[in-house]
């Protein structure tokens, strides 16, 4: 226990102080990395804020979003907003194109526990429904739609969504609507969510949703392990995203891939693409490191996953999907994955259930092809892995190179679980079920990660300035 404990503030450590893009005080200026570096400051006092963690702060934001508009089309490059130190009570707004938010590192964003401050959207249409009851959802607390060239960023700054509330109207049944994300944007371009702490989120942390070109880097998110559906971040029908650099303590799924539920996905079409992980530490004792699924209607391809740490989690990676489901999961390479006491190493189940309502058609059926593992080292494990596909629905490519898993003192007597599957292994230990049968190395090239890179990789952050900070 003692040794888990230096390895979780080990990759803290790690994150905090060597994560890309970190900022440094330089005589009186803080430097930062960002996708776009702004022409006009302003700090979020001048639109009346107080950061007493008691005065409401969201017309202030309001204010701010409205009077820094008119810089988005300027040549000088849009605006940032600076919060600085101390508590800003706030409940939900909306960002604006062409803009930095920037958190000082001792300023927390609380989110407010006044139901009036979070209005309610409705259901997004490739889920037709909310998660938690079928009306609508209530906005984040963050929020954005439609916008082009957005940061969000700071010196690890906070931001609170002071979740337990919701967590216990949740779990009453008291809620009407879906509870909010701390971060959602949707249908947009060119994003960075980077360096800041999210904690105790009353839902999702982090949910881009139908946007692309999207950078996710340096973060640490903290929800209670036992907190109800506090995913870490969910890319959700979204191409050409990284994520890199994160540690994530969650009640559910650290990172979350999704496409749309059932029916409603399978009409909207919109798939989630050119997905990176990598640098990646989890704890989540009920859940996965990575999920792909169950919301997968849309289609999951081309997902890169590198250098991942999960202790004391669930699962590793766990592919969730059902017949209704229809989609796709095809093209998924990890390599370099380490685990530390595990329930699962691998989990893939074509029996996940939890359909959106009694009209998805039992007949669409997902594709789960090319799921690819190589270089993966788990210890302290009950069960190998659960591979259980879908009868007539087989999940076919599954290709395994060099993988050591030792097993716990209480591990199950039968470390694999097959069913409905075909694959192939090499260098595996525990020896694989037969539906993997073993094979010479030299013909498990297709267990290779590939080797040319995605757009998102090519993106260089620029040296930014926030002359607000002083030393």
């Amino acid at each position: 226990m003692a040794q888990a404990v230096k390895v979780i503030f080990s990759a803290m450590i790690l994150v905090a102080f060597l994560s890309p893009g970190r900022a440094e005080s330089r005589r009186g200026w803080l430097e930062y990395s960002a996708i776009s570096c702004r022409g006009h400051s302003a700090s979020l006092v001048d639109f009346g804020a107080v950061g007493d963690g008691k005065t409401m702060n969201t017309k202030a934001f309001e204010r701010a979003m409205s009077e820094l508009r008119q810089y988005a089309s300027e040549g000088g490059g849009g605006a940032q907003l600076y919060v600085p130190a101390g508590k800003w009570l706030t409940g939900s707004f909306s960002l604006i194109s062409h803009f930095t938010l920037f958190l000082h590192k001792d300023a927390v964003l609380l989110a407010s526990q006044d139901m009036k401050e979070w209005p309610v959207m409705e259901a997004l249409p490739s889920y037709g429904r909310g998660r938690d009851a079928a009306a609508g959802r209530y906005r984040s607390l963050i929020f954005g739609a439609n916008l082009t060239d957005v940061v969000i960023t700071g010196d690890n700054g906070t931001i609170d969504g002071q979740g337990a509330d919701w967590w216990a109207r949740f779990r009453g049944k008291k809620l009407k609507y879906t509870r909010p994300h701390l971060i959602e944007i949707m249908y947009s371009h060119h994003l960075q969510i980077s360096n800041l702490t999210l904690l105790h989120s009353p839902f999702w942390n982090l949910h881009p949703v139908y946007s692309s070109n999207i950078i996710i880097q340096g973060l640490t998110i903290i929800a209670p392990v036992n907190s109800p559906n506090t995913d870490g971040i969910d890319p959700d029908s979204c191409t050409n995203t990284r994520i890199e650099d994160c540690y994530i303590i969650s009640g559910d799924d650290c990172v979350a891939v999704k496409s749309g539920w059932d029916e409603y996905g399978i009409k909207f079409g919109w798939p989630t693409k050119q997905l990176i992980i990598r640098r990646l530490t989890c704890i989540s004792p009920y859940s996965a490191a990575i999920a792909l699924g169950s919301e997968m209607s849309g289609g999951i391809q081309d997902v890169r996953v590198e250098d991942v740490t999960a202790i004391k989690t669930e699962s590793g990676i766990k592919i969730k999907t059902a017949r209704g489901r229809g989609g796709y999961v095809k093209d998924v390479y990890v390599k370099r994955m380490t685990m530390h006491t595990m329930k699962w190493a691998f989990f893939m189940t074509g029996d996940y259930g939890s359909n959106a309502d009694n009209n998805f058609d039992p007949k669409a059926l997902p594709l789960i092809k090319g799921i690819h593992y190589r270089d993966i080292v788990a210890e302290d494990v009950t069960t190998a892995a659960l591979l259980r596909g879908i009868s007539g629905d087989p999940f076919t490519g599954i290709c395994m190179a060099n993988v050591t898993i030792r097993m716990s003192a209480g591990a199950k007597k039968h470390s694999w679980s097959c069913k409905n599957v075909e694959g192939m292994t090499s260098g595996v230990t525990p020896l694989p079920c037969h539906l993997l049968p073993h094979q010479q190395p030299e013909k498990l090239s297709a267990c290779n990660f590939p080797e040319k890179s995605l757009p998102i990789d090519n993106l260089e952050l620029k040296k930014c300035f926030n002359g607000m900070i002083h030393a």
